[in-house]
């Protein structure tokens, strides 16, 4: 167990950064989008769609990977998405913390269904204000998700330890 705990380790470590940059250019993108004529502004929203789906696949992974990792209980079925973000935020009693808060698991279940809606229907059907909604969330709820994480590396530590 100890070598899938270093390998965890150091995929959470690996994938902040990668995460940080799809949250830096989504923003970076709708401002420089806003700027632009209205028929360039919906390239720009199809670019922040996609980039707000894979800001939450890329934390979904993560998650699956704790959860096949130390949790040894990756979730099933037609609804596994939404069990794994429930999963996170449950302590798993003498195995392992809350990886994330109650608070950011509900924030991130927003961009779960947002990643959803991507995926069903064409991106000429998106909502601006939705998107809004979400880019207005989105830095401070990956701060606070990034922090739990990092916690969660630092608990992986100490168990590497043991």
């Amino acid at each position: 167990m100890r070598l899938d705990i270093i390998k965890l380790i150091q995929r959470i470590e690996n994938e902040i950064p990668v995460i940080d940059e799809v949250v830096t250019k989504t923003i970076d993108a709708w401002i420089k989008g806003a700027k632009e004529p209205s028929e360039i502004q919906d390239i720009y929203l199809g670019y922040v769609a996609l980039n707000l789906q894979g800001f939450y696949s890329g934390v979904e992974r993560l998650f699956e990977l704790i959860a096949s990792n130390v949790d040894k209980n990756l979730p099933s079925g037609s609804k596994w998405h939404r069990d794994l973000l429930v999963q996170m935020s449950y302590e798993y009693e003498n195995i392992r913390p809350p990886v994330i808060s109650n608070e950011v698991a509900d924030n991130l279940k927003k961009f779960q269904k947002f990643r959803h809606v991507v995926r069903n229907i064409y991106t000429t059907s998106l909502s601006t204000v939705k998107i809004a909604e979400l880019l207005d969330l989105l830095p401070a709820m990956w701060n606070s998700t990034k922090f739990e994480l990092l916690e969660f590396v630092f608990f992986l530590n100490e168990l590497k330890s043991i």
